[in-house]
């Protein structure tokens, strides 16, 4: 158990040390290792982890090569990843059936599996280390300290990649000096607002009391984000220290972790880190021999997207229902049980750990004026590279989706991207020089949100991506006022009958009254920035609207009741494939013969067309055409 801060640094040395030589290969060992991010484990990566074991004991490696598995590779289109020290090897869509050969080729006979190299699609060459990829050139990695690196189930591992000297330097300064360093960091929250965390930790500072709370906030709920989750399953400790350091610079004595349950991997290590940590001392009564003392707890959230908002995350926590509550009192003032409470999110605490050890000036080197350090995004969408990125405030738009995302896929052209999930807007090819800051994103219509970021193609149907979201919020407003909860729903009404080629003239103006009444009368920041899909698509694609409630047309050819499928009989081969495929019996055989061709070309009776596409993907001649 490590009682003082001589002993931890002396435990920390020596973690170091032991991970420094798995990374250099000490004594002639090579180290294998497997990213564990949820991603990778849905493609197997847990059983490819127990067939090296059994490959590696078979061929008598067992006391040469050890096998690891850590977080996130970020990289997530091309897992489940395999990583060979000391040479650094990294291979790429790893299956089972791979095994045996890396084992023979590479850890026996010391020759590359180049088959499974990454191929850098502008160049056509072939990557052996991770570094070298254009997906990760850009990016630095301060809220993912750790993920893919270590191991999250291993307090050795996270000490030795600098765990806890965080904590150990903020113990030595008074609490208000703590804040400060965080203040001078110039951090904001990562879950939204990006509300200067420094500021919210001070206030809760300035308030009497006995009993003082910090709440982590996991209930990560935007369609296609997965940031938070996985900094839990790849580095849980550094979140763990940063709450430890927040209740320390407040006078807490407890935090909670609050989680949705649907994250089992990440709730699983955060259990296994906490009862580790406390293990260890670094957790509980008089930490690190001093007289402050912390004690963590986990609740688990039931996938409530509201329970994202802080006062509703509070209530149910306390057992309510999860409805925000109206503000004035803050969380500061008046939070978890009526006492000061800090709130923050993964991504935020998860930073603490790096600006109280390296200090405020390296983390403030990064980013904007307004802006400091790192983002972590969510890359998804219409993009070559999906994956989790970590790049500095201040980035491109550009650079983000062409540089680090490698582009939008098969040629198409790229429409808009999503930031913010179903609170954020679209931004369009003119902000792709823009730097991605709190201030600017919003400036543009749209926020960093958490960090979604969904790419759009020119196949995607603006119309319908606001209808979408604009269904999500409706499936997740608590209903407690009456702006969102039947605001929301006229909405979703308006932009269904447009989409169904139903919509009038009026509409346009009714959604916009409706734009101002929910971002005016709502509660709280759910319902506020609900409609900003709907308003930043009409601001950017107002002629799509148009064409669907003038022309009764979609211009994307996305909105089945108005497009429909039709065969080019001049390109139709009358293979007959795609009749078979149609579940409605749609197409038959004309009795015309395009020149060049032998058969006669078929055709779709738009009356029985059910528009499930299966015959456009069926036809390799590209004979069939949305329209």
């Amino acid at each position: 158990m490590i009682k003082t801060p001589e002993q931890l640094n002396e435990k920390i040395a020596a973690c170091s040390a032991c991970l420094d030589g798995k990374f250099k290969g000490e004594n002639g060992k090579r180290a294998v290792v497997l990213c564990g991010g949820t991603g990778c484990l849905s493609s197997n990566s847990a059983e490819i982890r127990e067939k090296f074991e059994k490959v590696i004991a078979e061929k008598g490696l067992s006391d040469r090569v050890t096998v690891n598995q850590v977080g996130c590779f970020g990289f997530c289109s091309q897992g489940p990843f395999v990583k060979i020290f000391p040479e650094d090897t990294l291979y790429r869509m790893v299956k089972l059936e791979d095994v045996e050969e890396i084992v023979e080729k590479d850890l026996i006979g010391g020759e590359i599996v180049e088959r499974l190299l990454y191929v850098e699609p502008a160049t056509g060459e072939k990557v052996q280390r991770q570094d070298d990829i254009n997906f990760y050139k850009k990016q630095r990695r301060i809220a993912l300290h750790g993920c893919g690196a270590i191991n999250p189930e291993d307090i050795n591992e996270a000490l030795g990649y600098g765990a806890y000297q965080g904590l150990a330097r903020a113990l030595t300064m008074d609490r208000q000096e703590v804040i400060n360093e965080v203040l001078k960091a110039g951090l904001r929250g990562r879950g939204g607002g990006g509300f200067p965390t420094g500021r919210k930790w001070q206030f809760a500072y300035n308030e009497a009391g006995d009993e003082k709370y910090v709440v982590c906030n996991g209930d990560e709920g935007d369609p296609g984000a997965f940031m938070d989750r996985s900094i839990l399953e790849g580095n849980p400790l550094a979140v763990i220290e940063g709450m430890v350091i927040a209740g320390y610079a407040i006078g807490a004595k407890n935090g909670y972790f609050y989680v949705r349950a649907e994250y089992p991997v990440a709730v699983r290590r955060l259990r296994i880190a906490i009862q580790q940590a406390k293990d260890e001392g670094l957790l509980g009564e008089h930490i690190l021999g001093t007289d402050f003392s912390f004690n963590v707890h986990i609740r688990l959230g039931a996938g409530a997207f509201v329970c994202g908002e802080e006062t509703a995350l509070l209530n149910s926590i306390e057992g309510k229902r999860g409805m925000p509550r109206p503000r004035p009192p803050f969380p500061a003032v008046k939070g978890l049980w009526q006492c000061p409470t800090i709130v923050n999110n993964v991504e935020t605490l998860a930073c603490v750990p790096y600006i109280l050890r390296e200090g405020a000036e390296e983390f403030a080197k990064y980013g904007t004026e307004k802006s400091k350090g790192t983002k972590v995004f969510a890359l998804g969408g219409k993009v070559n590279n999906v994956g989790l990125v970590e790049v500095p405030m201040g980035t491109t738009l550009r650079e983000l989706i062409f540089d680090i995302g490698g582009g939008i896929p098969n040629g198409k052209k790229f429409k808009a991207i999503q930031t913010g999930g179903p609170s954020g807007g679209c931004l369009t090819t003119e902000y792709l020089d823009e730097p991605i800051d709190f201030d600017n994103l919003v400036a543009k219509g749209s926020m960093m949100g958490s960090g979604g970021a969904i790419v759009m193609d020119e196949d995607n149907c603006m119309v319908d991506v606001a209808k979408f979201y604009m269904e999500f919020i409706c499936d997740e407003s608590c209903g407690k006022c009456t702006p969102c909860r039947i605001g929301t729903k006229r909405m979703l009404e308006i932009l269904t009958r447009i989409t169904e080629g139903k919509g009038e003239p009026e509409d346009i103006d009714a959604l916009k009254e409706l734009v101002e009444v929910t971002r005016n009368g709502s509660l709280c920041a759910l319902g506020q920035t609900a409609a900003n899909p709907i308003s930043s698509t009409m601001t950017h694609f107002m002629d799509e609207y148009e064409a669907h409630i003038n022309e009764k047309k979609c211009p994307a050819h996305v909105c089945k009741n108005l497009m429909q499928y039709k065969i080019v009989k001049d390109s139709c081969f009358g293979c007959g494939m795609c009749a078979k495929q149609c579940p409605a019996s749609a197409i038959t055989r004309t009795d015309y013969v395009a020149p060049g061709k032998k058969l006669a070309a078929m055709e779709i009776d738009p009356k029985k067309c059910v528009k499930c596409g299966a015959c456009m993907s069926t036809c390799k001649f590209k004979a069939i055409i949305k329209e």
